[in-house]
C-alpha cells in the first residue's frame, strides 16, 4: 500500500479540526451532511490529506462554533500546509518539547538519530539533562524542571513496537556535563538502553575521520502511513524537513554515518572505556 501524501502540518491541522469537530458531538457523517460534503472531503481533511479550500475550512469552522483563537490558528495551519517543510517556533522550552515534535513521534514507528555534541535527549539522565541546561542560555520565562520532567516523559517512547538507532560522534560522549561521577550514571545508563532488542546505539569515532553528518544533528521519524520526515532543532526553533530531494539527501547521509559508525557491541566496549 503506497503511503499517504500527509505532511507534518497537515496532521497538526487535521488534529486541530477534529478536536474541535469532538466538542460538537456530532458524528463527521451528520456534518458532512449539513454541509453538504461528501463524507470522504471531510474525512481527507481530519487525516491532514488536504483537498480543501479556505473557504471550506471557515465554513467548517464556523458550523463547528470554534472560538476565534481557533480560527486564527487552524486557518494559519492550513496555509502552511502548501510548504514543504513547517517551521515552528516554541512558546517556552527548547525546541524539541515543541507539542508538534511529540506528537509526530508517537505516531512514527521508526526514529533515527545523529547526534554530533551532546548524548541524544532521548537516552539523557536528568542529572545529565540539569548539566545540559545548565550551560545553556536561559530564559527568566521558561521553569526549567519541567522541561526536565517533559523530556524524561519522552522516554514512554521506547517500546518494543518502535525500532530506534543512534548514531553518536565520539567528542559527544566526551564532553563533560557534570562530575565524573554523574558521566558514569549516563554511560551506564547508555549501555543498559543498548541492550534492549529495539534500540541500536553506534558510535562514530575519531578514527573514521571526517564523516557524513558534518552538517549537525538531526532526527528522522518514519511511519508505516505517512512519508517520512526529518526534524532539525535550532536555538529557538524547530524545522521539519519534508520534500523529496532533502529527504533523499539525509538518507544518503544515514547510509554512509552506517558504513562509518563501529557496530553495536564494538560502541559498547568504547563507552565501558569511557567508565572511571
Amino acid at each position: 500500500m503506497p503511503l499517504r501524501k500527509s505532511s507534518v502540518v497537515g496532521r497538526e491541522f487535521g488534529d486541530g479540526v477534529r478536536n474541535v469537530i469532538a466538542r460538537t458531538g456530532l458524528t463527521q457523517r451528520k456534518i458532512a451532511q449539513d454541509l453538504d460534503w461528501d463524507e470522504s472531503k471531510l474525512s481527507d481533511l481530519v487525516r491532514g490529506k488536504g483537498g480543501v479550500t479556505e473557504v471550506d475550512v471557515m465554513l467548517l469552522l464556523g458550523y463547528c462554533r470554534a472560538t476565534p483563537a481557533e480560527i486564527k490558528y487552524l486557518t494559519a495551519l492550513f496555509h502552511e500546509t502548501r510548504e514543504n517543510g513547517y517551521l515552528e517556533f516554541p512558546e517556552e522550552g527548547p525546541p524539541d518539547q515543541i507539542p508538534v515534535l511529540l506528537t509526530q513521534e508517537r505516531l512514527a514507528n521508526e526514529i533515527t538519530v545523529w547526534s554530533t555534541i551532546l548524548i541524544p535527549g532521548h537516552l539523557q539522565t536528568a542529572d545529565y539533562m540539569r548539566a545540559v541546561v545548565e550551560g545553556a542560555v536561559h530564559s527568566k520565562e521558561v521553569d526549567y524542571e519541567k522541561v526536565i520532567e517533559a523530556k524524561l516523559e519522552r522516554r514512554k517512547l521506547f517500546h518494543w513496537s518502535r525500532t530506534f538507532v543512534f548514531y553518536i560522534y565520539e567528542p559527544a560522549l566526551r564532553v563533560p556535563a557534570g562530575a565524573p561521577d554523574m558521566m558514569n550514571d549516563q554511560y551506564l545508563h547508555l549501555l543498559a538502553m543498548s541492550q534492549r532488542s529495539y534500540i541500536t546505539l553506534r558510535v562514530v569515532p575519531f578514527s573514521a575521520g571526517p564523516n557524513a553528518g558534518s552538517s549537525g544533528s538531526f532526527l528522522r521519524l518514519g511511519y508505516e502511513k505517512y512519508e517520512p520526515v526529518v526534524f532539525l532543532e535550532g536555538e529557538t526553533s524547530g524545522l521539519f524537513i519534508e520534500n523529496k530531494k532533502s529527504l533523499t539527501v539525509y538518507s544518503t547521509v544515514l547510509k554512509r554515518l552506517d558504513a562509518q559508525a563501529l557496530d553495536p557491541e564494538q560502541s559498547r566496549r568504547l563507552i565501558t572505556s569511557l567508565l572511571t
